[in-house]
């Protein structure tokens, strides 16, 4: 692998593993090199317990991504992802490590901006299973197969938990969370929930470029719309490209 790629690290939603970002790998161009991250209690990693707790979680990625951190990389991520990924950044500017170029949030509201309610009653198998449902993007045949659907709701309730943490740890923050300075990128549904508001909060995360950029489909517009999707974020991230003029940032 050239060093003058893009190490693009993808953080999976809520109940999914890496496999949602396998695609990628022959859709975006070769210095973008799409690094899947698989979190524990599913994938490759299904031996291993699925973590409850946000920072905790945030902690042990940074520490198995360290390699990958220490270059030239962007961090992507998706609903609960986005949230990881923004956690990895902060964590990283706390302990003085090397930044992401570009921070790339789908599918979530802004921290300042979420309903600290979301996840109090989805308890039991019933409310998860409807909860998909509303989101979409689970096929219909993880629901009617006993074992997947068993391995599913447990992920899941695990990482409703890890989103929980977040919420708490927000309400419980005396002040806010600190700002970044990299350049970030916000991706989002017309027709999914969350609001406009909620999702142009985003711009008050970095006081660096920012971007919203909107998509026609709902929380799973990135596989609705992926080919748009995808373009968009190559033209987003084209100031990382080898030989780019980094000088003009191509966030706005």
């Amino acid at each position: 692998m050239p060093a003058s790629g893009v190490d693009l690290l993808c953080l999976p939603c809520a109940g999914a593993s890496a496999t949602m970002y396998l695609r990628w790998r022959r859709q975006l161009p070769p210095w973008l090199r799409v690094q899947p991250v698989e979190l524990p209690g599913r994938g490759s990693r299904l031996d291993e317990s699925a973590a409850t707790d946000f920072e905790t979680l945030v902690a042990q990625l940074c520490a198995e991504q360290q390699a990958a951190m220490r270059g030239r990389y962007v961090l992507l991520g998706h609903s609960m992802g986005a949230l990881l990924a923004y956690g990895m950044a902060l964590r990283q500017q706390h302990a003085g490590a090397p930044m992401p170029l570009a921070l790339v949030v789908s599918a979530s509201p802004a921290p300042g901006a979420r309903d600290p309610a979301r996840f109090q009653n989805l308890q039991g198998d019933e409310a998860l299973m409807a909860d998909l449902r509303r989101q979409g993007g689970t096929p219909e045949e993880v629901f009617a197969h006993a074992e997947l659907r068993r391995m599913t709701l447990d992920v899941l309730a695990a990482d409703y938990a890890v989103c929980q943490s977040f919420e708490l740890a927000l309400q419980q923050a005396a002040q806010p969370l600190p700002c970044l300075s990299l350049p970030l990128q916000v991706l989002a549904g017309r027709q999914d929930d969350i609001s406009a508001d909620a999702v142009q909060a985003w711009r008050q995360v970095s006081t660096g470029p920012a971007s919203v950029d909107w998509f026609d489909g709902g929380h799973f517009f990135i596989r609705q719309q992926e080919a748009q999707t995808l373009a968009c974020l190559t033209r987003s991230l084209a100031r990382c490209a080898p030989g780019a003029d980094h000088a003009t940032p191509a966030f706005a």
